[in-house]
């Protein structure tokens, strides 16, 4: 059922009962008012033929009964249109529409009163009438035309207006119903045509004048929006997914080969020497060890492209470079390595991200930043300005050359001694860009060893619209497999 019909359908329902209620209360009003009315005339002629029923009881109890009956003449003449009748001790006098003398009056001595007898009902005033000896009770009855007559008029009109005001009504709510739901159907014939799997066609900025409909069109607009957002992190959720596993199969092919070879040489050759056993041994737990490094870089690019702002929060990166420096200590208990930052150094950003790239950046510099002697020297510092942020890792190896410092942060770009993984600078590239900053490696201070500088802005920013390191094809995602060690 259309909402029009529904709407006109519950006015016809409602105006009448609406109706009849207030035709109750006017009935009521009504029938209060009339009878006060003729209450009132009562009181008139009761004031007005006072005097002449004492005249009449006093006649009648002094034995005149000539002067009784021209008192009785007075007295009806007086009462001109309503009933009178006087109750003595005596005698009863009465004269004028009023009930039979069988009815029962009511027991009272004044006052007004109701009578009902044939069909028809009275309205009764009785007034005590004080004329010494011959005292009694003067009733005036006037016939109740508001019961009668007036009050069922009255019930008639409202019933029948009753009537009529449930189809007028029903018809006029429909028809203004109709006329106000029109933007809404005019909304819901545009929407019937969007699909978002086929087309990308969406609602305009267009206003109706309808608070209700324009926020309804509103809604629909956010909604599809957000179905919108959904699907292209979903699409490139997928995107990451297969990447992942295309990677993984391309990646640890060679070292599971590798593995592969070693343990058909250990199974297929029980008297191999010791020491040969033990090489085969090492060589196997070099490349598991591998293998659960390049899983683990694979996961934290994945983790990085499908994070999501709700994950983004202020950070103090004091604090989670004095961690990040402590762990790089035990794991490498003979480095030189010393933390230089500013107290209150806060980012609005990803925590676990941050960590990973300061994580990174310490473990490469650990691992290809040594001189000569193999000693490891890092220094990291950190300072703030207007800027932004800059954090510095320097270390005292070989460098980078000019020509292989954008390459370095490409996936799986490995040096030709590398036993990395070859994505440890690609996480740090990854975690910049989400933090809306960048990553760049120039020679040390003094021009030995490296530099790596990360400037990221304090106050942070959406994040990017594309997020593709995991799938990307920067550096031809190529792999250089892992290189065996010359032993």
């Amino acid at each position: 059922m259309r909402l029009s019909a529904r709407i006109g359908l519950a006015v016809g329902c409602t105006v009448p009962l609406l109706v009849l209620a207030g035709g109750w209360l006017l009935l009521h009003l009504v029938a209060r008012d009339l009878h006060r009315a003729e209450d009132q005339h009562l009181r008139q002629r009761a004031t007005a033929v006072a005097p002449d029923a004492r005249a009449l009881l006093r006649a009648a109890a002094n034995g005149h009964p000539k002067v009784a009956d021209t008192r009785e003449r007075q007295l009806f003449d007086s009462a001109l249109d309503v009933g009178v009748r006087v109750v003595g001790p005596d005698a009863t006098f009465s004269g004028g529409p009023q009930p039979g003398p069988a009815v029962a009056l009511p027991d009272r001595t004044s006052g007004f009163g109701a009578v009902h007898a044939d069909g028809r009902t009275w309205r009764t005033l009785a007034r005590p009438v004080n004329a010494g000896p011959a005292s009694g009770t003067l009733w005036l009855f006037s016939p109740d035309t508001a019961a009668r007559v007036q009050i069922p008029l009255v019930r008639r009109r409202v019933f029948a207006t009753a009537l009529l005001a449930a189809p007028v009504s029903g018809l006029l709510a429909w028809g203004l119903a109709a006329g106000a739901s029109a933007p809404l159907r005019r909304l819901t014939r545009r929407t019937a045509g969007l699909d978002p799997r086929t087309s990308g066609a969406r609602l305009g900025q267009w206003r109706t004048g309808v608070v209700e409909v324009d926020e309804l069109a509103a809604t629909v607009r956010t909604v599809l929006a957000r179905y919108d957002e959904q699907a292209g992190r979903t699409a490139q959720a997928l995107d990451t997914a297969r990447s992942f596993s295309s990677a993984a199969a391309h990646e640890l092919r060679t070292p599971l080969m590798s593995m592969g070879t070693n343990l058909d040489i250990l199974a297929g050759h029980p008297d191999l020497p010791e020491a040969e056993r033990a090489e085969v041994v090492t060589d196997l737990r070099r490349e598991h060890a591998r293998l659960l490094g390049l899983l683990v870089m694979l996961r934290e690019l994945g983790r990085g492209d499908l994070v999501e702002a709700e994950a983004f929060r202020p950070v103090d990166l004091a604090d989670t470079a004095d961690a990040a420096v402590a762990e790089a200590r035990r794991r490498a208990p003979n480095a030189d390595i010393t933390l230089d930052a500013a107290p209150g150094l806060t980012v609005h950003g990803w925590e676990p991200g941050l960590r990973l790239l300061l994580d990174n950046l310490l473990a490469n510099t650990l691992a290809h930043g040594r001189d000569a002697e193999g000693r490891a020297v890092v220094r990291v510092g950190m300072t703030g300005g207007a800027e932004g942020i800059l954090i510095t890792v320097d270390d005292r190896g070989p460098g980078v050359p000019g020509d292989a410092r954008a390459r370095i942060f490409e996936r799986f770009q490995r040096g030709p001694d590398s036993t990395g993984s070859g994505l440890g600078l690609t996480l740090v590239a990854q975690q910049a860009a989400l933090h809306r900053g960048s990553v760049t490696v120039t020679d040390g201070p003094d021009g030995v060893g490296a530099r790596f500088e990360v400037r990221l802005p304090s106050d942070g920013g959406d994040l990017p619209g594309r997020r593709d390191w995991l799938i990307g094809t920067a550096g031809a995602n190529r792999s250089q497999s892992f290189p065996k060690d010359p032993a």
